[in-house]
């Protein structure tokens, strides 16, 4: 009995040293990705990412994150070309952490936001069925979690472009920016990794609003 008990504390304090070094690392990049501002910085805290879910089979966050990152690269990409490379590998980091995870919002979220970047390669060709794919993903990923304020900011977003090319009033928008806003002031999360991004985007957004 003895022998057991000492077997079960060593496997739980093993356990427990390798999620604090999961959580260690990953907060780590996360700060990085937030921060960056170059090519070079944001691939470096992409790298970590891909390294991280290669050794973490069960988290869905390192793979968010990596989605994340090459989706700020393709916003920030003039060449359509490699716009739509980075966005391949978010798409790819997406269904990878969905097979993880198929019902979390956050990662809805991403999918929706790589189809919005996809119709900015070329809005006459592409607007009609990225557009589409962008506002239904959104529309998933907001009825997974109705509380997910990035979410409702991305919508919010699409909305905006919607209207302003076919010159239709924003109201749809504006709600939803003032609804997201709303939610960024009363969101919770029990995941000390969670995604905590988009205030100042919905910010933006709101400057729309007359």
């Amino acid at each position: 009995m003895k022998t057991t008990l000492i077997f079960i504390f060593a496997l739980v304090a093993t356990l427990s040293f390798g999620q604090d070094k999961f959580t260690t690392m990953m907060t780590k990049n996360i700060g990085s990705i937030y921060y960056a501002k170059t090519t070079d910085e944001y691939q470096q805290a992409i790298n970590s990412f891909d390294r991280i879910a290669s050794a973490e089979k069960t988290k869905w966050e390192p793979y968010y994150y990596s989605a994340f990152g090459n989706v700020m690269l393709a916003n920030q990409e003039k060449e359509a070309t490699k716009k739509d490379a980075y966005l391949d590998l978010a798409l790819a980091s997406v269904e990878k952490g969905k097979a993880i995870a198929p019902g979390e919002s956050e990662l809805i979220a991403i999918e929706g936001f790589v189809h919005m970047i996809r119709v900015t390669v070329d809005p006459a060709s592409r607007g009609q069925k990225y557009s589409g794919l962008a506002m239904n993903t959104f529309g998933k990923a907001v009825s997974l979690n109705p509380e997910n304020p990035r979410a409702l900011t991305l919508m919010s977003q699409m909305q905006f472009g919607t209207a302003q090319f076919f010159g239709s009033p924003t109201t749809e928008a504006c709600a939803t920016i003032d609804k997201a806003l709303q939610k960024f002031t009363v969101f919770k999360t029990d995941n000390p990794l969670a995604p905590q991004w988009g205030k100042e985007m919905a910010e933006g957004v709101k400057l729309n609003c007359k």
